[in-house]
């Protein structure tokens, strides 16, 4: 089936890290994931805070960033590890996807970062990469590494608010990006190296006849971060296309945001205090954009708990 190209939304420059904070050189993650590139950053996770201060990752250098109301910028935290996705629980704590250990939770008031999840029945994650909190509590994330079409190996877990961790999903070809819906009937999960977003209806908590819920097209990259409505529209970052798709329940096409800047458009937040801003975060300039979305009283799902 076919559609008429859905209407632009345009973005704008919210803030760009500030030049204190750039010091390109070259990683060991930029050696595996970005051909060896000297590079200042690469931005990931946006969520808020209460009281509407956006949190970013830097995955290469281990970097937690605050960005202000006004787009001033603090580095809350630096630690040997590479951040990946981000989400506040209704603690007040962020819990975070890191590659190197797992799943770890920041205090944001001391900087703190302390392991939550370094392994399931001890063998060590391949790679986390993003999570997100269904409306019970329970935190479900994906174990991407470097699976792809070549070694459909990727994983979604479930850790239950009881503490009780479970594989809910195998055999992905990069699982990235995931959102559950608000009454927890199902999850969507990106899925990279495919070029789709799979749909997969939950029984008690487990995933059941999953199937293709979104096809989208090559590029240099694919879906990225996911981002869920009320009205259970969905919001894909499609990285390495510049741009994030706007989606109906269905899977129609409503907007393409499209970007101002470069074309790594990696993930994206709702404003808590005005939600038809969408924030996103552009991994290839390091900045920060900003959108206003003509959508009918949207919010992420899962930025926050309780």
């Amino acid at each position: 089936m076919f559609f008429a190209p859905p209407p632009n939304v345009q973005t704008e420059v919210f803030s760009k890290m500030p030049d204190r904070f750039r010091h390109p050189r070259q990683t060991r993650w930029a050696d595996v994931n970005r051909a060896g590139m000297a590079i200042d950053s690469f931005f990931e996770g946006p969520c808020f805070d209460k009281d509407g201060n956006l949190y970013v990752t830097d995955i290469p250098f281990g970097r937690i960033f605050k960005i202000t109301r006004d787009g001033e910028w603090d580095l809350v935290c630096e630690y040997d590890g590479w951040p990946n996705g981000m989400k506040f629980h209704s603690d007040g704590r962020i819990y975070i996807a890191d590659y190197k250990h797992g799943i770890m939770r920041l205090d944001v008031n001391t900087g703190v970062i302390t392991p939550v999840l370094q392994e399931y029945f001890s063998e060590g994650f391949k790679g986390v990469n993003d999570l997100t909190f269904a409306a019970n509590g329970d935190l479900y994330f994906t174990d991407q590494g470097q699976s792809g079409l070549h070694s459909p190996t990727g994983r979604v877990f479930r850790y239950s608010a009881a503490g009780k961790l479970d594989c809910v999903m195998s055999g992905i070809p990069s699982p990235n990006g995931i959102v559950v819906a608000k009454d927890m009937s199902y999850l969507l999960v990106a899925v990279t190296r495919a070029q789709q977003i799979w749909r997969a209806p939950l029984h008690d908590g487990i995933a059941t006849k999953v199937g293709v819920f979104l096809q989208l097209h090559g590029g240099m990259g694919g879906p990225d971060g996911l981002a869920l409505s009320e009205d259970g529209e969905l919001l894909v970052a499609h990285t390495g296309f510049g741009s994030i798709w706007h989606v109906s329940p269905y899977a129609e096409p409503l907007h393409r945001i499209v970007t101002c800047a470069g074309v790594s458009t990696t993930n994206m937040a709702f404003d808590p205090l005005d939600r038809h801003k969408l924030y996103i975060t552009e991994s290839q300039t390091g900045s920060i954009l900003r959108a206003e979305l003509p959508v009918r009283g949207a919010i992420v799902h899962g930025a926050r708990v309780g």
